[in-house]
């Protein structure tokens, strides 16, 4: 009998995404099942049924992959899979809602590349400003940056609260010291940048982040990545197709997010093509997609 790939696509929605069908189904899953308005406590029974309907030596042929738009969530989700694994029963796990895995992995990785290559600077020698660090792209790209040794400052367009908590959840789950500045007026958010050598955007889509005055007088500044492809973009004057171009008025270096693109769409394609080629289940997350971003982008 033919060991068939089989994908079960969960997501807390009304819908599966389906770019990340498309994704799959490219990457050579044989069957991508929808399961739609998952809860939380409803992912240990779906697993179960996942790897006992196959013997352990097939587990691996099975996987299951958690969607949605909420990284936390997404992550509490994996760790319920993993809690209702039965070894030797067992089957690939792998998240990246709303794409923010591998978007987040993919523009620090870029961003890396480019201290690395144009620089002379490593992640561990920059300090980092974060906008849009309460979502799931820059909550992501905060952590990934913290974890490799950046100094990482998150900032809460709406004032402190949101950041601090999210930096104390950041600290207790994945042990990344980041910091939560104040950017509820353009003053701030001026002050803030005028103090780091990296600035990553992922703030919601057609909102204005920075102004080419404010990056103007980031005069630290070495590199600058924006996710927004919606006008107006995040940072002005990166345009979406920048990829390592001259921030006009300083000597930093623009990344847009239609450079990122691309390198997310091989980094998910990468890990989902890990799983269909695995000999042993894997468990995959925003870490091991900034793994396999950075050797994608050297």
């Amino acid at each position: 009998m033919a060991e068939k790939n089989i994908l079960h696509m969960l997501t807390p929605h009304k819908h599966v995404s389906p770019f990340d069908v498309n994704m799959a189904l490219d990457a050579g899953y044989d069957a991508v099942v929808p399961y739609e308005a998952v809860e939380l406590d409803e992912i240990g029974d779906l697993v179960q049924d996942v790897i006992f309907s196959r013997p352990p030596n097939v587990g691996v042929r099975s996987a299951v992959f958690f969607g949605g738009d909420d990284a936390v969530l997404a992550l509490d989700m994996i760790d319920a899979a993993k809690k209702a694994l039965v070894p030797p029963f067992g089957c690939n796990i792998m998240a990246d809602p709303a794409g923010s895995f591998t978007t987040a992995a993919a523009m620090v990785a870029c961003v890396e590349r480019t201290l690395k290559t144009k620089k002379q600077k490593a992640l561990k020698d920059v300090t980092i400003a974060v906008f849009g660090a309460t979502g799931v792209v820059g909550y992501c790209a905060a952590v990934i940056a913290a974890l490799e040794g950046a100094k990482v400052k998150i900032v809460g367009y709406s004032g402190l609260e949101r950041v601090e908590a999210r930096a104390r959840e950041m600290k207790e789950r994945f042990g990344a010291d980041v910091e939560a500045v104040d950017g509820s007026s353009d003053e701030k958010n001026t002050e803030i940048v005028k103090e780091v050598e990296v600035i990553l955007s992922a703030a919601k889509a057609g909102v204005q982040v920075l102004s080419a005055a404010q990056l103007k007088a980031a005069t630290r500044l070495l590199v600058a990545a924006d996710v927004n492809a919606v006008p107006p973009l995040g940072l002005e004057g990166i345009d979406v197709m920048a990829d390592e171009a001259p921030i006009p008025g300083t000597d930093a270096l623009g990344i847009g997010a239609l450079a990122v693109g691309p390198m997310k769409s091989k980094t998910e394609y990468g890990l989902l093509k890990r799983m269909i080629e695995a000999k042993e289940p894997q468990v995959l997350d925003f870490r091991d997609a900034f793994q396999l971003a950075r050797t994608l982008v050297s």
